[in-house]
């Protein structure tokens, strides 16, 4: 298929299917912002969840932290953004897209912003890390939060966008240490895409020259995805030097240093930063896992998302919705499994083939039907069900008893 015509298929689904609407649509909406339905929730929690788990809860190195949206104005001063974090207009003019409020009321009030990026609150809270755990460099700090970018011209999707989160790691590391963490960190970057189901092969590593990084960074590898639009910058992994910690000290007048428990040495530590933007990662997951073919002589469009990452894990049916004796078993095996794989649905809307198609559309990789089988029909089959694979289509049947240890064993991958 076309790679536009892609993008429009996967814009559709997300409306038609509840991932994502416009934001405020009923008014007419509100350029750059978006709407995340039930579905796209449980996507994006499946994403953020992963990436904590892998990045903070996962390693003993790794501190979280959610750090407040609104900043001391001097903040975002001593990091350059005030000064800097501007693009060009179509008349040439600069235009700095951080989103300015204030703070307070009447004569009172002072300018304060919306933060165009998690780092921030990340590097004022290092002294508030060091002073409550006392870590040992090497050291991080993640969060995941939401940042605010006045974009000119938002476009593509949820692509860029006005408001956005950011999953983000400041990794504190001695100097001479920068090219192996750098390197480590690289690694983790494709780990993570691996984990989420996002191809190596549509994944590529731009190193971005001088002149072209940011203020702060003296090396930038961009990751790129080839977006059904084009090859766009995925996720950011920069060295950062010590500028963070050394210009929130001379502005704070707060001494920002590490101070080695076994030498007493003190130094600035450096850092490197890996970035990821959810939204971009949501539609790089969803881009991936876009399909079409053809089951029993029907057109078929389905999401291959991996089962870790899939919003419903499992559909459970009543083969008739009319057959109370039916509708009774499987609200209990239903209900049976939800207490063990929360993320579940009940269906028995139209008849088995429709689900089947719905559920394909919005990834769910298994379907559970309870048939007359299962109420002993064929007595041998007394108390089992029919589990069909969403990729393959093929069908087992699994004794209730065994139901969620075998769903358990394949939605962790």
């Amino acid at each position: 298929m076309a790679e536009l015509d892609l993008m429009e298929k996967i814009v559709s689904l997300c409306k038609r299917r509840g991932f994502v609407y416009q934001g405020s649509e009923i008014y007419g909406g509100l350029a750059g912002t978006w709407d995340y339905g039930p579905l796209g929730v449980a996507l994006k929690n499946n994403i953020k969840n992963i990436w904590w788990n892998m990045f903070v809860d996962g390693r003993d190195d790794m501190y979280g932290i959610d750090a407040a949206i609104i900043m001391n104005p001097k903040a975002w001063e001593a990091s350059g953004h005030v000064a800097g974090f501007a693009d060009p207009m179509a008349d040439g003019a600069m235009f700095n897209t951080m989103f300015e409020t204030s703070v307070g009321a009447g004569e009172e009030a002072t300018v304060a912003y919306l933060r165009p990026e998690t780092a921030g609150g990340i590097f004022v809270n290092f002294k508030n890390i060091v002073d409550s755990f006392h870590p040992k460099l090497p050291f991080g700090i993640g969060q995941i939060g939401k940042a605010f970018r006045n974009e000119i011209a938002p476009r593509e999707f949820i692509f860029r966008v006005r408001e956005l989160e950011q999953m983000e790691i400041e990794y504190f590391i001695r100097p001479e240490e920068w090219e192996e963490a750098f390197e480590q960190w690289r690694g983790a970057v494709h780990a993570f895409n691996k984990a989420i189901g996002i191809p190596e092969k549509r994944v590529h590593e731009l190193e971005v020259p001088d002149g072209e990084r940011a203020h702060y960074s003296k090396r930038t590898i961009d990751f790129e995805f080839d977006f059904p639009f084009g090859r766009r910058e995925l996720y950011g992994l920069a060295y950062r030097t010590d500028f963070d910690l050394s210009a929130h000290e001379k502005a704070s007048t707060v001494e920002l240093k590490y101070q080695d428990p076994e030498t007493n040495e003190k130094l600035t530590p450096h850092v490197i930063e890996p970035s990821f933007g959810v939204d971009r990662t949501f539609l790089a997951v969803l881009a991936s896992a876009y399909a079409e073919d053809e089951q029993n002589g029907e057109k078929r469009v389905y999401l291959k998302l991996k089962p870790s990452i899939a919003p419903i894990k499992a559909a459970v049916f009543p083969l008739l919705k009319n057959k109370p004796e039916l509708v009774e078993r499987a609200r209990e095996i239903y209900t049976d499994l939800k207490k063990d794989i929360p993320q579940i649905m009940w269906d028995d809307n139209g008849n088995v083939g429709k689900r089947y198609r719905r559920q394909d559309e919005i990834g769910t990789p298994y379907c559970v039907t309870i048939d007359f089988d299962t109420l002993g029909e064929t007595p041998e089959m007394l108390d089992t069900v029919t589990v069909r694979d969403r990729d393959s289509g093929e069908q087992e049947r699994v004794a209730v008893a065994e139901l969620s240890a075998y769903l358990q064993n394949r939605i962790r991958v």
